[in-house]
């Protein structure tokens, strides 16, 4: 017997060939894992993309608020009947301290008896112990004399002892002049 006729093969890969399926489900598989990695991959680099709805999307994150306030110095001033204030004549000027005391005195200012200084200065000073500075600045204002003038206690003031003053006036010649030219005047009025 002769060879029996083979049945025609077909060539894998053409038109018409069992192949080409097999070819076509590889490249599907090959697409299917690169899509799968990409998602993968972009939710591993942008996690909050991953599971939002498309569009602008708005976090609400907690807000604090600090404030600060800064306390306020208060500044009261004593009654002047409570301030117990000292002058000292710091001048050659017979009375000084006298009549400085004298033009106080309608202020209701509580004033110790007045006193020498240990020695001549050459203007007038207003110091005041811790707490007293509005007090010795309304005295030196009573007096004409500038807040420059006002200064807090020092022992290096010329005097020996403030005793229970607050507030010490040392007496320079100008104010010692016009506060006993003043006192001249109003004693020798009619």
């Amino acid at each position: 017997m002769a060879n029996p006729p083979r049945p025609a093969q077909r060539r894998s890969g053409g038109p018409g060939g069992g192949g080409g399926g097999v070819n076509l489900i590889r490249a599907l598989i090959v697409l299917a894992v690169f899509v799968v990695a990409t998602v993968l991959l972009l939710g591993a680099i942008h996690p909050s993309a991953s599971g939002s709805s498309v569009g602008p999307s708005t976090v609400a994150t907690p807000s604090t608020t600090t404030t600060t306030t800064r306390p306020v110095p208060t500044t009261t001033t004593v009654p002047a009947k409570q301030v117990p204030v000292m002058v000292a004549n710091a001048t050659s000027v017979p009375g000084a301290a006298a009549a400085v005391s004298a033009k106080l005195e309608p202020a209701g200012w509580d004033l110790l008896p007045p006193v020498d200084a240990t020695a001549q200065l050459p203007t007038s000073s207003v110091y005041y112990l811790a707490g007293f500075e509005p007090e010795a600045k309304s005295i030196a204002a009573t007096l004409g004399l500038p807040d420059s003038v006002v200064a807090p206690y020092t022992t290096s003031a010329p005097i020996g002892s403030i005793g229970a003053a607050q507030i010490l006036v040392m007496v320079g010649p100008a104010l010692a002049n016009s506060a006993v030219a003043a006192t001249t005047t109003t004693t020798a009025a009619p």
